[in-house]
């Protein structure tokens, strides 16, 4: 089973994002083992914060990271399973018909 904290210790991306660095280009691929490797990245750049998309592969298979960092630095992640992506898609479009 897919396991996202095993790849959220060893991503040194968020621990080394400078303000305005894409993800691709501040995060370092490992590809040794526990490393989860960058597939395809996505900013998006709102109000005051920033949110980072990233679908990415390990050992364990794909998985999407959505990282939020605000002005005041904070930041919050939350990852789930490829798998998973229609389920997420879904809900966002209803939120979207009663936003």
């Amino acid at each position: 089973m897919f396991d996202p904290m095993a790849d959220l210790q060893n991503d040194v991306r968020n621990s080394s994002m400078e303000e305005g660095a894409s993800p691709s280009s501040s995060y370092s691929h490992g590809g040794g083992r526990g490393f989860a490797q960058d597939i395809h990245s996505v900013t998006i750049h709102a109000r005051q914060r920033t949110f980072y998309i990233d679908l990415k592969q390990s050992s364990n298979g794909k998985f999407f990271k959505i990282s939020e960092k605000s002005r005041g630095g904070q930041k919050t992640t939350i990852m789930f399973d490829a798998e998973d992506l229609d389920k997420f898609i879904e809900a966002l479009q209803e939120m979207k018909q009663h936003a």
